[in-house]
């Protein structure tokens, strides 16, 4: 049987979820209480286990993670967490902090670092600022699969011409390279722009490298454009 606790608030435009796991119920809901009168959605679980089992929806989120748990630790579930990929940020609260354990949490990607007891402002600044980085990845993720989905729109013709392109080829040299003319290739380079939404050569160059295509590096040519 699930040990988790589900309280949700209605309010942020968002829906953002902060999840609680702590095997102590009295601070699973001083922390929930805290985090709901802030106006926050909470998640709260008393292990590991069913924390990493649980399915979680595809909303902005972070997790106050205690470091001892019984079962498998917060380290534990952190560590499973990179593992699978799962971008949460974890800010750790532990009654027996030490540098080691500390070091170890944020090295391995922690958003934050807290030993009990701790100012309730201090942990929802955390918080705050956790979710926001949270939210700002999930943008970048959306804007890098719009460009990823613009980029599949491309012919192969113009994945060539824009492949050589940012390593820095000039059209003729393109044209050389391809056994074609120059306006053919400024044709491909200018339907290619279009489909990725540029009006000019610098940003049609970042925005390519934005989706990190082939992982090709930037031509020295192609760099100037970004000067």
């Amino acid at each position: 049987m699930s040990n988790r606790v589900e309280e949700r608030s209605t309010d942020g435009a968002d829906n953002a979820i902060v999840y609680v796991v702590d095997d102590d119920e009295s601070v699973r809901e001083s922390l929930r209480d805290l985090l709901r009168s802030a106006g926050f959605s909470v998640e709260t679980f008393a292990n590991a286990e069913d924390f990493l089992a649980f399915d979680k929806p595809d909303a902005v989120a972070c997790v106050v993670l205690d470091v001892r748990l019984k079962g498998q630790s917060g380290l534990y579930a952190q560590e499973r967490l990179n593992e699978n990929h799962i971008s949460l940020p974890v800010i750790f609260i532990t009654a027996h902090g030490d540098i080691e354990m500390s070091v170890k949490a944020l090295k391995r990607g922690a958003a934050d670092f807290f030993t009990k007891p701790f100012r309730d402002q201090d942990l929802l600044d955390a918080v705050m600022a956790a979710l926001d980085t949270d939210r700002k990845r999930r943008e970048e993720v959306r804007s890098r699969d719009d460009l990823m989905r613009c980029y599949d729109s491309l012919t192969q013709r113009e994945r060539n011409v824009t492949d050589l392109i940012v390593r820095g080829y000039r059209n003729k040299d393109i044209a050389t390279q391809m056994s074609l003319s120059e306006a053919t290739v400024k044709t491909h380079r200018n339907q290619a722009m279009k489909k990725m939404g540029s009006t000019s050569l610098a940003e049609f160059v970042l925005k390519v490298q934005a989706i990190d295509v082939d992982s090709k590096d930037i031509g020295p040519r192609a760099l100037k454009l970004l000067r």
